[in-house]
Order: C-alpha cells, then sequence, then structure tokens
C-alpha cells in the first residue's frame, strides 16, 4: 500500500494537499470532490474512500480551496457554490493524476459529494479521455447547468430516501445526461447519510458502478 500526503498544483492559482492511498494492483483510481464547506477531512468520504480502497481502488482525496479560501468560505460561503472554481481544480487534480507514476496509467473515478458532484460532472466534460464515470452522493448536480448536457461518461447519482428535495434536483438534472445514468435510493437515509450502514451502501453501490463503467469503456475501446 503506497500512503503519501501529495501536493497539486492549479496552474497560476494554489497548491492543494490531498491524501493519496494506493492498494497494491489497483483497478482504477477514484478521486473524491467535497462539497459544501467541506474538505479531503470529510469522515464520510474517508469512510467510503477506506471502504473502496478494500475492494481495490487507488483514491485521491483533495482540498480544493487554499487555508485562507476556506477561512474566508466559512464567513461568507463565497466558493462553496463557485462550481467553475471547483471544478477547474479538480481537473488539475484529474491532470496531475496522469502524471504521477502510479495512477498515470490508470482510468480515473469521480466521486463527488454535495456542490462536488456539480464540479465532477462539469469536470468530466472537459477532461472525458481519462475520466470514465462519476458517482454523486447526495449531490446537486443541477448545479452543473448547460454543462451537463456535453457529460458522456455513465453517471450514478446516490440519494437518502429521505432527502426528497435533492431526489427532486437529481431527477430534473437527470432528464439532461445523455449517457448512461442511475439515480439509486438509499432507503431510509438522509443527506449526510449518517444513519447506520449506510454510507457502506453508498461505497458497495459506487463499487459496482466503477466495474460497470470501466467494463463498458473496454467494451467500447475493444469492439468485437
Amino acid at each position: 500500500m503506497i500512503s503519501e500526503t501529495v501536493s497539486v498544483a492549479v496552474p497560476g492559482s494554489v497548491e492543494l494537499p490531498g491524501d493519496m492511498e494506493v492498494p497494491p494492483s489497483p483497478r482504477g483510481v477514484v478521486l473524491f470532490v467535497h462539497g459544501s464547506g467541506s474538505s479531503r477531512h470529510s469522515p464520510r468520504n474517508r469512510a467510503v474512500a477506506e471502504d473502496l480502497r478494500r475492494q481495490g481502488w487507488a483514491t485521491l482525496l483533495t482540498d480544493l480551496l487554499s487555508e485562507e479560501e476556506e477561512r474566508t468560505d466559512a464567513v461568507t460561503g463565497q466558493y462553496r457554490f463557485d462550481i467553475a472554481l471547483l471544478a477547474e481544480r479538480t481537473v488539475a487534480s484529474v491532470d496531475w493524476l496522469s502524471k504521477y507514476p502510479v495512477t498515470e496509467a490508470l482510468p480515473v473515478h469521480l466521486f463527488g459529494a454535495s456542490t462536488g458532484a456539480a464540479a465532477a460532472l462539469v469536470a468530466a466534460a472537459a477532461r472525458s479521455g481519462p475520466i470514465v464515470s462519476v458517482v454523486s452522493r447526495g449531490g446537486r448536480p443541477d448545479l452543473a447547468g448547460d454543462t451537463l448536457e456535453r457529460v458522456n461518461v455513465p453517471v450514478l447519482m446516490l440519494v437518502g430516501g429521505h432527502d426528497e428535495q435533492v431526489l427532486q434536483l437529481n431527477q430534473d438534472a437527470a432528464q439532461h445526461l445523455h449517457p448512461e445514468h442511475r439515480i439509486h435510493i438509499i432507503p431510509g437515509a438522509t443527506h449526510l447519510f449518517e444513519e447506520p450502514g449506510a454510507l457502506q451502501q453508498v461505497a458497495a453501490a459506487a463499487h459496482e458502478w466503477f466495474l460497470h463503467a470501466a467494463e463498458t469503456q473496454l467494451n467500447r475501446n475493444n469492439p468485437r
């Protein structure tokens, strides 16, 4: 297992710290895109990442804001809904993975939470080569706006069964997605998936989706 703290440079902007962990013979790499007011230390995303590593996925959890930006955002909320900024930094992380020796040949899957789901979808539209799928957890894909029409990788939207407002927003966004997509409801879960077993269900559904997307890409690249 490789485990190290890394630094992702955003051209002309900031350097973002990240936690890179790679199990032996990884299936691919999952980049976590955090949501409103969160960071790479999100306990929910870290729990999902740990489950995914046990299934053979490498994971990268990065901050999307600098320390100064985080302090400003905590007071003003200035950056948490700046989807263009968050997406730009997600793209920089994807580009970093394509140059990191251990992951440069691996397919990239994005796991976005809350507003991070919108940033992940915008990034997927910009980097559909290395990125092969997107999973949204309690996400706001609607905030991706017109970019939803340009996404061309499979998208899984995970929503808590008691998170009715977000479910409606996901259903509305799904109407603008052209590639394969699915809304998967986690029964009994609320927006933060704090209920016992909810995050394990999230991780299991994400794992299956990543496998399916990888197989779909393989079949597309090697038609019979």
